[in-house]
């Protein structure tokens, strides 16, 4: 149905390369451009679910989400541009579990009255998210206490925290793909006849991988015209980062995730909504810190401000009262979209955070 917009992915290129400084008409163009392509990644991604269960799938969406966040973010760090990268990746976390999330169950809720999904797994997942808002809030306090007295601890902490997560998150794996992947098998018998057409797992796995490459893509040419865009309407760089760009960037977990649960796929929805948090919290962001080590003019540090670890913080406190009981309805999709909601306005209203 939305296969016409791939239109959109030439015009965007184009206007990008012969029409720079119309930045609102490459806005427009490139968002229109990655709707299909995310289509595209999660019907791929549905394929491989069925073939791999719902916590693989959920977990290559997520993987092949991040992926152009990820390149993003290594732009901007490489531009020195850390408030940023930070404000990005606290909208990626915030934007996945209370947007996207919260979406898919309205949408799912609307359907139909009551959706169950695997209450292990998303606990879980709900615990490496705790751990994640642990691991931001402990540089911040550390800060706080010590300041200045010791010079260089900061970054000392931000790159031992950094190498910590990446090692719990390899562990994290090694748990749900290995050890005990039935906390992650669905609770609902798969529709065989859903999406219709079996795809192959080598169809599936090089449709997932180009709209992943297009979608990223995409979105540096839509995150190079954000800017000056949103400015033109007296939006803060904070609030960019925080919602615009990570609304953008969540495109096709969103379209995945809400597809899913309209399917009565909620395990799937769960999977790409929170796994896609824990993905940038245990493992986008301790990479980046390690790569402004190596890039950019100077590393980068794990001491996020005070409204960032606020949003995370509520965020993931409602996320855990929400996943623990293994349920969903549409009112639980409105009270994490609510919460959302208050969060952007918080932002909307502050000019820095």
């Amino acid at each position: 149905m939305w296969n016409w917009l791939l239109g959109f992915v030439p015009v965007a290129i184009v206007l990008e390369h012969f029409a720079p400084t119309h930045y609102t008409l490459i806005f427009i163009t490139a968002a229109l451009a990655i709707l299909p392509l995310a289509g595209w990644l999660g019907r791929a991604t549905e394929q491989l679910a069925d073939r791999a269960g719902e916590g693989v799938g959920g977990l290559l969406n997520a993987t092949f989400g991040n992926a152009a966040e990820l390149i993003i973010a290594l732009a901007a760090l490489q531009a020195g541009l850390h408030d940023v990268v930070k404000a990005t990746i606290v909208g990626s976390i915030v934007g996945n579990i209370l947007l996207v999330l919260g979406a898919a169950m309205l949408a799912g809720g609307m359907r139909y009255r009551e959706q169950h999904f695997n209450v292990a797994g998303a606990r879980a997942q709900a615990t490496m998210l705790t751990l994640a808002m642990i691991a931001l809030v402990i540089p911040a306090a550390y800060s706080a206490l010590v300041g200045g007295q010791y010079a260089g601890g900061e970054r000392a902490l931000s790159i031992s925290i950094s190498i910590a997560l990446l090692i719990v998150y390899v562990l994290f794996l090694l748990f749900s793909l290995w050890t005990h992947p039935a906390f992650f098998l669905s609770s609902q018998p798969a529709d065989k006849d859903a999406h219709g057409e079996v795809w192959s797992a080598k169809k599936a796995g090089a449709v997932l991988a180009i709209c992943t490459a297009a979608i990223a893509w995409l979105s540096e040419i839509l995150v190079g015209s954000i800017e000056p865009t949103a400015h033109a309407f007296g939006l803060s760089d904070v609030f960019i980062g925080v919602f615009v760009v990570a609304i953008l960037g969540n495109a096709a977990e969103h379209a995945t995730a809400v597809t899913a649960a309209l399917k009565d796929r909620m395990d799937l929805s769960l999977s790409i909504a929170i796994g896609s948090s824990v993905q940038v919290a245990l493992f986008v962001a301790p990479v980046l810190v390690l790569a402004s080590l190596l890039i950019g003019p100077h590393p980068m540090d794990l001491l996020f401000g005070k409204g960032l670890l606020l949003a995370v913080f509520v965020a993931v406190i409602i996320t855990g009262q929400i996943a623990g009981d293994g349920r969903s309805d549409w009112l639980k999709g409105v009270q994490l979209l609510a919460v959302y909601l208050i969060l952007g306005l918080a932002f909307f209203l502050t000019p820095q955070i």
